[in-house]
């Protein structure tokens, strides 16, 4: 068992270049770690150099991400594009929101595109400190408008599951649900039949599970037997068909 285990081990975690590169993404992208900590964590897991090495892939890979889920130039133009008259009789707000739109595009065409990317600028700065509480999609839920589009990517990032242990013991359960008796239910009836499992598991207490489980075990017994009884009531009557054939034949 222990050499199984370590075999599984390293397959996934022994060697670092085999490791999936999201991993390492999530970690950067939890504003109590960033590149820092995983430069250190990655030091300490082996040498220098292969961090070294590792941190300039990843480094390439962060920015390949970012610029997928950055937003075309041409979209941002064009939200942000508006009239440049602006009547008197406008809303003091909307006019100053229209002003300072009309700033941004002036400095924009006068100096160029700001240089630093929303990626640069998480980088840059220091860690959140380490809270055991600390609920980091709550983070980028309050830090969306400061990083639209890196919170696409911890939204996205941060949802992937890290094992398949969850999914594994998904269909492990859809094997207990459809059996030889069951195979013709709905997946909405499945799926319902499962949640339903899950909730009341985690709402009940330990005697009322073992409570329901005798009476899911009793229903089960008398559907057996129902099926049962239909069988051979059908396998009566086919034999009593029989029997009135081989009569009218004799007769």
């Amino acid at each position: 068992m222990a050499i199984k285990m370590k075999e599984k081990y390293d397959k996934y975690w022994g060697d670092i270049d085999k490791m999936n590169l999201l991993m390492f993404v999530a970690c950067v992208l939890n504003p109590k770690q960033k590149l820092k900590y995983l430069e250190f964590a990655l030091s300490e897991m082996s040498s220098s150099e292969k961090a070294c090495e590792m941190m300039l892939k990843l480094k390439e890979y962060l920015y390949e991400l970012f610029d997928e889920y950055k937003p075309p130039l041409h979209s941002t133009c064009s939200q942000s594009s508006v009239s440049t008259h602006v009547s008197i009789g406008e809303p003091q707000q909307k006019m100053k929101r229209r002003m300072q739109v009309l700033y941004k595009k002036r400095e924009l065409e006068i100096c160029g595109e700001d240089k630093t990317s929303e990626l640069d600028k998480y980088l840059a700065e220091a860690n959140e400190e380490f809270v055991e509480d600390f609920d980091i999609l709550l983070w980028w839920k309050v830090n969306n408008p400061r990083f639209p589009t890196l919170s696409k990517t911890a939204r996205d990032v941060l949802a992937i599951p890290v094992s398949t242990v969850a999914s594994e013991s998904a269909f492990s359960t859809g094997g207990h649900v459809l059996d030889q008796y069951r195979s013709s239910l709905t997946p909405k009836i499945v799926q319902a039949l499962v949640c339903t499992q899950d909730w009341i598991r985690r709402s009940s207490s330990q005697e009322d599970i073992k409570k329901i489980e005798e009476q899911i075990q009793e229903l089960d017994k008398i559907e057996n037997g129902l099926m049962q009884m239909e069988i051979f009531c059908s396998d009566e009557m086919d034999i009593m068909e029989n029997i009135k054939t081989y009569m009218s034949i004799m007769c």
